[in-house]
């Protein structure tokens, strides 16, 4: 995280003597990452985090792969995907490396339990419904088009409110998710160029006191297997904390595009870096204003890299035959551009409505067997006139 946050009771100094009312002692735990050197929040407890009463194996994470026979562009319609499960349990895997996967979900089912990824970092783009993402730190609301960033190793559950909820994950493995390094100075404040800034981005609003007891499961994924440690009081006792490490929402309807006289590249729409892989937004926008612009992209060729796009919402000028909640998978080696007969139509344009989400990676993406039951196969066909 790029600046300094504090919810809840602290001590003035960090690692001191800390007492709740009856004379005990709060249990301080640091939360960081790289160890004792890279960003970190200090976090206090009622009960020890170590203290946990039953440990068991839940199962393994599985990724079954779609073996691909031809290297194509693949047409993914996600909009029909099944409804159902939780938002970690319901979820469809799609693609995935060795630094990321890709989900979508459309969960129907409350969380009976708490989760932690402590393999990696997890961002939730909320395409529909509403709710609030309870975690260590907080509560954190969240509605339609808001990008959750959660920390690996992050205690949390998701409680859905109004509406169907449909949401895209990436999880990040090796590496955190975070804003772009070129967006940031040498303290980590956004600068001035930045298509966001520090006020956009939403910390938990409040820390609710948790006193229950009981048994409490919290599944624990690590090492590609999940295992549910059982807790005799509530996960979520934490009653403050502070520091630079914590989850977060950014609405992708606060990302201010940067826009030009002729076509900018899509990093410009960049939003956030990952292990090998960036996210972008394309949001609505003024388009290009050289009096002779091509306002659509030009074809380009993914040498090195795989790149993914979710539709969200709006037409997608460059494109024909695209749903909302279509993916689109373009992997490297093979050009792609505007469909045909696009370009033309696109002279003259002012301003688009589109709005999607893209992530780009720098190594192969291989697809899940989820993906066999969505995939249009005469996709690669479409330049064609």
């Amino acid at each position: 995280m790029p600046f300094y946050y504090a919810m809840g009771k602290i001590p003035h100094k960090r690692h001191t003597q800390f007492r709740k009312p009856d004379g005990g002692l709060y249990s301080e735990e640091l939360f960081g990452e790289e160890g004792f050197s890279g960003v970190e929040s200090l976090l206090y407890h009622q009960h020890p985090p170590t203290r946990v009463s039953k440990i068991a194996r839940h199962g393994s994470v599985c990724r079954d792969e779609w073996t691909q026979e031809q290297h194509r562009h693949h047409h993914l319609k996600t909009a029909d995907a099944p409804q159902g499960g939780d938002p970690v349990e319901g979820r469809h895997l799609l693609m995935y490396n060795n630094d990321c996967v890709i989900s979508v979900a459309r969960p129907t089912e409350p969380m009976s339990y708490f989760y932690r990824n402590a393999q990696g970092d997890e961002l939730l783009f909320i395409h529909e419904g509403s709710g609030s993402l309870e975690t260590t730190f907080g509560t954190l609301p969240y509605s339609e088009g808001d990008y959750l960033v959660i920390p690996r190793g992050t205690t949390w559950r998701m409680q859905s409110g109004d509406g169907e909820q449909r949401m895209l994950v990436v999880e990040a493995y090796g590496g955190a998710i975070q804003p772009p390094k070129r967006y940031r100075n040498q303290f980590g404040q956004l600068l001035e160029h930045s298509p966001y800034c520090e006020r956009d981005l939403r910390p938990p609003s409040e820390l609710p006191v948790h006193e229950e007891r009981g048994e409490f499961d919290v599944r624990v994924r690590v090492n590609d297997e999940v295992m549910t440690y059982t807790y005799d009081f509530h996960p979520l006792d934490v009653v403050g904390w502070d520091g630079f490490l914590y989850p977060y929402a950014f609405s992708i309807y606060d990302f201010e595009p940067i826009t030009g006289r002729v076509h900018q590249p899509p990093p410009v729409h960049q939003t956030f870096e990952g292990p090998n892989f960036v996210v972008c937004s394309f949001c609505p926008r003024k388009l290009d204003y050289h009096p002779e612009a091509v306002p659509v992209p030009y074809n380009h060729s993914n040498i090195d890299s795989d790149e993914m796009i979710y539709y969200v919402s709006g037409n997608f000028g460059s494109r024909k035959g695209i749903e909302i909640s279509s993916i689109t998978l373009h992997p490297r080696g093979i050009p792609h551009g505007p469909h045909p007969g696009t370009v033309e139509k696109s002279l003259g344009a002012e301003r688009t409505e589109e709005l999607a989400v893209m992530v780009d990676t720098f190594r192969p993406l291989k697809l899940g067997t989820a993906a066999a039951t969505m995939d249009d196969p005469q996709y690669p066909f479409s330049w064609l006139e």
